[in-house]
C-alpha cells in the first residue's frame, strides 16, 4: 500500500496502513466493560502522513489529520520477567506482569475531512 500513517499512542509510534492489524499498550482505560468488540476509535496524534507520493509532516502533530478505527478485543501480552541478582551477597529478586493491550484494525486515514484512503 501506498498510504501509511504514523501515530503517537501508548507512549511509541507506530506505522499504520488502513486494513492492518496492530497491538496498542496503554490504550486509554483498557478495562472490557469500556472497550468491548468493534469500539470505534479516532486516534488525532497523528506525526505523519504519506500518500502515493506526497509526504505530509506535522510540529508535532498534523492539524486535521484522523486515523480511524476498530478496538477487535483487549488482552493481556505476554509475561515479562525481571530478575535481579547481587553477586556474593545472596539477594535475588524475581518479579514478573504482564501488559494490558488492544488488538485494533484500522479502517482509514482521514486529512482535513477527506478519507486519503478506506
Amino acid at each position: 500500500m501506498s498510504t501509511y500513517a504514523i501515530i503517537e499512542t501508548g507512549g511509541e509510534q507506530l506505522r499504520v496502513e488502513p486494513g492492518r492489524f496492530y497491538d496498542i499498550r496503554h490504550f486509554a482505560s483498557l478495562k472490557p466493560k469500556f472497550l468491548g468488540s468493534n469500539t470505534k476509535i479516532l486516534i488525532y496524534r497523528v506525526l505523519m502522513i504519506h500518500n502515493e507520493s506526497i509526504i505530509n509532516i506535522g510540529h508535532p502533530w498534523l492539524k486535521g489529520a484522523i486515523v480511524k478505527g476498530r478496538i477487535l478485543h483487549s488482552h493481556l501480552k505476554n509475561k515479562i520477567t525481571i530478575y535481579k541478582m547481587r553477586s556474593k551477597k545472596k539477594t535475588r529478586r524475581k518479579l514478573g506482569y504482564r501488559q494490558n493491550s488492544a488488538r485494533s484494525i484500522v479502517d482509514s486515514i482521514c486529512l482535513n475531512g477527506k478519507e486519503l484512503y478506506k
